[in-house]
């Protein structure tokens, strides 16, 4: 199977667990697919797609519906989810992380895009830096703003950056960093993997 099919396969498991996660911390709290649309600033009936598996939603976007429904990131991807249990005080250090290429890095998929960590976690650090591969296909999530800010370089393949609107294609070499309260979005339109390397702020897990 090449690497794209598996993408493609694994993200339409993950794209059914993260809209059934949505759905029952929504229920949980009692809240409508209205108010939660309204507590993360996204419409309904993309949310409504979401929950039954339809449309995948980013990574970013989701981390606004985890703020709204008081969720870490990282329970939307689990099969059981707990609750994160914090790091004991002064096990980290507070200015640094150094992350070996042997230690196995956390993967999330949501959708079309696989995220890969690539920094450990630091308890005074802002920025959340992954490797992030893009199936080829698929809907297009929903143009969406938040807090922060978005770096993106292309590694390998072709990117559609949509900024306000307006679409950038990004080929290898290229990158764009933007505010992130600007409404944007990403799609591969092309047949192959796409591979970015992306920073964000704030971390998402």
């Amino acid at each position: 199977m090449r690497r794209s099919d598996r993408v493609v396969a694994d993200g339409d498991v993950r794209q059914d667990l993260v809209g059934a996660r949505m759905r029952q911390f929504r229920k949980e709290q009692g809240l409508t697919l209205r108010g939660l649309a309204s507590r993360a600033n996204l419409s309904i009936g993309f949310l409504s797609q979401v929950e039954r598996g339809v449309s995948s939603i980013g990574l970013t976007a989701l981390n606004g519906v985890a703020a709204a429904l008081d969720r870490p990131v990282a329970e939307f991807f689990s099969e059981e989810p707990a609750a994160t249990a914090e790091d004991p005080q002064g096990s980290l250090p507070v200015h640094f992380t150094l992350t070996r290429a042997d230690n196995g890095a956390t993967e999330y998929v949501s959708g079309q895009q696989t995220y890969r960590m690539l920094s450990d976690r630091g308890p005074n650090l802002v920025l959340e830096p992954m490797l992030v591969h893009i199936a080829p296909g698929g809907r297009r999530d929903e143009a969406y703003g938040h807090a922060g800010e978005e770096f993106a370089y292309v590694v390998r393949g072709e990117l559609l950056y949509e900024v306000d609107g307006v679409e950038h294609r990004l080929h290898p070499g290229d990158s764009l960093h933007l505010r992130s309260n600007t409404p944007h979005r990403l799609y591969n339109d092309t047949d192959e993997v796409t591979t970015v390397v992306s920073v964000v702020t704030p971390r998402l897990f």
